[in-house]
């Protein structure tokens, strides 16, 4: 019976330390996909503001021609592009609020935003919505907690089980 406990006692030693160095692995990873995800927003801020300072000097630089209508159409046309770079501005900027509020050293149990979630049809990061990331040869999914995959993961914990697109997607980590 001794031999039984402390080769269960040993074995459990042993997984407890494979899972030590999965979490070290998916905290690296987590890592790189938060820094990733901030690279992409900053990116896209300084696109979006590049093209409305562009946009914003054509505007400005826009004399009265003899073709009037000409004038006012080129005026026009400037300012719906005006209307759509502030747009993704604001997306953009969203989206740059939302990484500031995550804390990417929090070690929950609950998956939520910021969280690194591991199941068996692929990993997730709850963050923002980027799509899939391609890190350390694995293949990422960095989505938002409001996109529908990520509503239903949003509260759920280790061991449970969501449905999503006819497929049984269970809950096999979260960091």
């Amino acid at each position: 019976m001794f031999h039984i406990v402390f080769y269960k006692t040993v074995k459990y030693k042993i997984i407890y330390i494979i899972f030590d160095v999965t979490r070290i692995e998916m905290k690296n990873l987590k890592e790189e996909l938060f820094n990733k995800c901030k690279q992409i927003v900053a990116s896209k801020l300084a696109t979006i503001t590049q093209i409305i300072e562009s946009n914003q000097n054509a505007l400005q630089s826009e004399t009265k021609s003899s073709a009037g209508d000409k004038h006012e159409t080129g005026r026009a046309m400037l300012q719906l592009e005006m209307e759509k770079a502030s747009q993704q501005f604001s997306v953009i900027s969203n989206m740059n609020e939302v990484l500031q509020r995550i804390d990417i050293n929090s070690n929950n149990r609950i998956a939520k935003l910021g969280s690194l979630i591991h199941t068996n049809q692929g990993i997730y990061f709850l963050a923002i919505s980027v799509g899939k990331i391609d890190i350390v040869d694995k293949e990422i999914f960095v989505i938002s907690p409001s996109s529908p995959i990520g509503k239903l993961l949003l509260g759920k914990v280790i061991g449970e089980t969501i449905y999503f697109n006819g497929k049984q997607i269970e809950i096999l980590e979260i960091l």
